[in-house]
């Protein structure tokens, strides 16, 4: 345990999150996506695990983590086949924890399912979370921290 720090952020899953640069894609991806071997195809070239449900992964992931505020891709959602608008509720509260993070809203985009299995191999790594829900995937792309920043 570390002070300050959220405990779901297993050693892991900390050193690939600082070995990130701005730009690099993170996967966070539910219990039926194929993250093994996505994650044999990523940057890292490993799985990282942390079994806890997605917007309790999300929230403590963007407890360090900034989101890329250049592009209009940095929070990203696999949508629903044949329902492209819908939002499932692990989405809902997925985009609440942005939300939060963030301190504002920031609306996530939905990436067609193989376009967003192509993101993902393309990610510096994938997180595999215990969320047992369908559609409980994002990606989120790193931004900077300024040099004022504590």
């Amino acid at each position: 345990m570390l002070k300050g720090i959220n405990p779901l952020l297993n050693a892991d899953v900390l050193q690939a999150l600082r070995a990130m640069g701005h730009g690099d894609d993170l996967i966070i991806a539910d219990t039926n996506f194929p993250s093994d071997s996505v994650a044999k195809q990523t940057v890292l070239g490993k799985l990282l695990r942390i079994d806890a449900p997605a917007a309790d992964v999300v929230k403590a992931v963007l407890s360090l983590y900034p989101l890329d505020s250049f592009v209009d891709d940095a929070a990203a959602r696999m949508e629903i086949v044949g329902k492209p608008n819908e939002i499932p509720p692990v989405q809902e509260e997925v985009q609440k924890e942005i939300d939060a993070a963030e301190g504002k809203s920031w609306p996530m985009i939905s990436i067609e399912r193989y376009a967003f299995y192509e993101r993902a191999k393309k990610a510096y790594c994938v997180i595999q979370t215990g969320e047992r829900r369908f559609y409980g995937c994002f990606a989120f792309r790193k931004g900077v921290i300024p040099p004022d920043a504590e």
